[in-house]
């Protein structure tokens, strides 16, 4: 049988949003978890024909000015009209690196993954103000369980 495809498309332009992505690929990476591909990508990098290959995605954004990057929105105007009539139940999770409180962010996103008829397996991770070394952990719980919701068949 062929694995299973995680897709992580995540814009990372600092190293502490970079340490984020590290946790989360580290989890979904898990050797308890067998049968799923993990492929990630730069939003600039990520393109429709990556979303259709993929049984589940996570997203990952800093937060900029209240909303997502600019790099995930154009990974989502590339994407939507490719993917709308043809990725409806995704499964998704979303974090974000947000220097305030990731409100706006989480509401642009779910704005658009709602249009499309994408699925959240879970709340928004939201990792709020100074950056702090026990966001990480919650990083790599998300990646494991994506991971292994996806090996499961759960979503």
């Amino acid at each position: 049988m062929a694995a299973k495809r995680l897709l992580i498309v995540a814009h990372c332009p600092s190293p502490n949003t970079r340490r984020l992505l590290d946790a989360v690929l580290q989890g979904a990476r898990s050797p308890e978890v067998a049968g799923v591909e993990v492929a990630v990508k730069a939003p600039l990098e990520a393109g429709p024909e990556d979303v259709l290959e993929a049984q589940a995605l996570i997203l990952g954004t800093p937060e900029n000015l209240g909303y997502m990057s600019g790099a995930l929105k154009d990974f989502f105007d590339r994407s939507y009209y490719p993917c709308l009539e043809r990725t409806q139940g995704l499964p998704y999770a979303l974090f974000v690196r947000a220097g305030h409180d990731g409100t706006g962010t989480c509401r642009a996103v779910a704005g658009i993954a709602t249009g499309l008829r994408w699925r959240a397996v879970q709340e928004p991770l939201v990792c709020r103000g100074a950056f702090r070394e026990d966001f990480l952990a919650p990083c790599e719980e998300l990646g494991t369980l994506m991971a292994a919701g996806l090996e499961a068949g759960i979503f």
